[in-house]
């Protein structure tokens, strides 16, 4: 695998290779540059790899949901990412204190992170019903982030977190 920022100017995309597994694939032609595994189909927590290390996303609360980014061996959270349901997206956290917005459109088929100033960093454009896919596009300014691994990551499961929530308030 090669690291992320090597491969953010070419074409991106998370595929679930199987409909019958909470297991994605964030490909570049035919190589697998990250991957992102849910412990159970039921729950939130998930396991991001790529090159450039390892990550755990977990959501929790009821009402006001919000998920915790953890390095996979440690206990310290290194983000956390508030969602903002009426607004559609949310706020993701740094320990330092730097803020990013992430917006959703109204279908929610779209997920972009914004930096303090409002300018694209990375964007997700899901499709899919059995199998999601979704095509990423890292801007130039992100690609020198220090996040920037994780948060590409992190914005697979945010969008496989709001297919979830949507499949389940559409049955309920």
């Amino acid at each position: 695998m090669k690291k992320l920022a090597e491969i953010a100017r070419q074409p991106l995309e998370w595929v679930q290779p199987s409909a019958l597994s909470m297991e994605f694939e964030l490909r570049t032609g035919n190589d697998v540059a990250a991957t992102l595994v849910f412990r159970s189909a039921f729950g939130s927590f998930a396991t991001g790899r790529c090159a450039d290390g390892c990550w755990t996303f977990k959501r929790v609360g009821f009402w006001q949901t919000r998920a915790t980014i953890r390095e996979c061996e440690g206990e310290k959270e290194i983000g956390a990412f508030r969602n903002n349901t009426w607004n559609g997206g949310g706020e993701l956290e740094l320990p330092d204190g730097r803020r990013f917005r992430a917006t959703t459109n109204l279908w929610q088929s779209k997920l972009e992170f914004l930096d303090g100033s409002d300018n694209p960093l990375i964007e997700l454009r899901s499709r899919g019903v059995i199998h999601m896919a979704a095509t990423v596009e890292i801007q130039p300014p992100a690609v020198t982030l220090p996040e920037m691994p994780w948060m590409v990551l992190f914005g697979c499961y945010l969008t496989v977190m709001m297919r979830s929530d949507g499949a389940a308030a559409a049955a309920g």
